[in-house]
């Protein structure tokens, strides 16, 4: 006996989709991969050292002239001490925690930002839509990193790195605002949404129940992205000494070793270390970033 070839593919699919759509449910199987994994690693590896480690430091590594100036690498100081007689390795766990706690403050204000004013404005159309969408591209018009510098220079020296946190939140979150507008005009003439307009839901409701899910994926990608271009962008403004080098960042790790001509005094350690921590942070948080975005793709094409 044959079957023909027009059964095979439904008997062969039967099976699969409802179980599997079943095994699937209430677990988070299907979010990792390589990727995700590795970058998730990394980042709780080094997130988690930079918030424990400084509990065990002996002093205040910003602290100058707090041990002898530049002893090798020892077993009392992993990375040596600098020019300015800091412990390399405790002023590099230091930076690596203000780097992220920066980088996590500017995403959550970036996100929160963008959130509201693209779901509310791409859902609400008409004359909203017109005047929200002409601040955000007024926004987008504007160059970032020349306002940073003419900033920076303005207040040199004074500035702390969450000012310079709070200047990039202000004009960093309208990228993110009229990608997510995007997305809710393109879901707000979907059936669902109709539905649950008839069914008496407001305007709130609809934006935070029908249409957010549906954005959360991309907001959860955006966050890490906007973790990383805080960290970068506060690490280049500290390198050109724009913003307040005192506080140990990776920016300002790296400021301190050029400043002192770590290569041509041959500590190279100096210079090295924060360029790796910081290649390796970037590393875990661009991981994570294509991590998920592979993840949601994957499950976009199988449900």
């Amino acid at each position: 006996m044959s079957m023909s070839k027009d059964v095979d593919p439904i008997v062969l699919a039967v099976p699969a989709g409802p179980i599997a759509k079943s095994r699937r449910r209430g677990s988070l199987v299907w979010l990792f991969n390589p990727r995700l994994s590795i970058g998730l690693v990394i980042l709780v590896v080094m997130g988690l050292g930079s918030m424990i480690l400084p509990w065990f430091a002996p002093v205040d590594p910003s602290i100058q002239a707090s041990y002898m100036r530049n002893l090798p690498v020892s077993g009392v100081h992993w990375l040596g001490t600098n020019s300015l007689g800091q412990d390399i390795f405790w002023f590099l766990v230091f930076a690596i925690r203000n780097s992220l706690a920066l980088g996590v403050l500017v995403a959550v204000g970036v996100t929160l930002i963008a959130t509201i004013v693209g779901l509310s404005a791409g859902y609400i159309g008409g004359r909203f839509e017109r005047v929200v969408m002409l601040i955000v591209d007024t926004f987008i018009t504007i160059p970032l990193l020349p306002i940073l510098i003419i900033l920076g220079a303005l207040i040199r020296g004074n500035t702390s790195f969450f000012t310079v946190g709070l200047i990039i939140i202000i004009f960093g979150w309208a990228w993110d605002a009229r990608t997510v507008r995007s997305m809710a005009l393109s879901l707000r003439e979907r059936e669902f949404i109709n539905m649950a307009r008839f069914s008496g839901a407001n305007t709130l409701q609809i934006i935070t129940r029908e249409i957010f899910p549906y954005v959360s994926a991309y907001m959860v990608v955006g966050f890490i992205n906007v973790v990383l271009f805080a960290i970068n962008t506060e690490a280049t403004l500290a390198v050109i000494g724009l913003s307040k080098v005192e506080v140990p960042t990776l920016g300002s790790i790296i400021f301190w070793a050029l400043n002192y001509n770590a290569l041509f005094t041959g500590q190279y350690v100096w210079l090295v270390a924060p360029i790796v921590a910081t290649v390796t942070l970037f590393l875990g948080l661009f991981l994570t970033s294509t991590g998920f975005n592979q993840a949601f793709a994957s499950k976009r094409g199988v449900s």
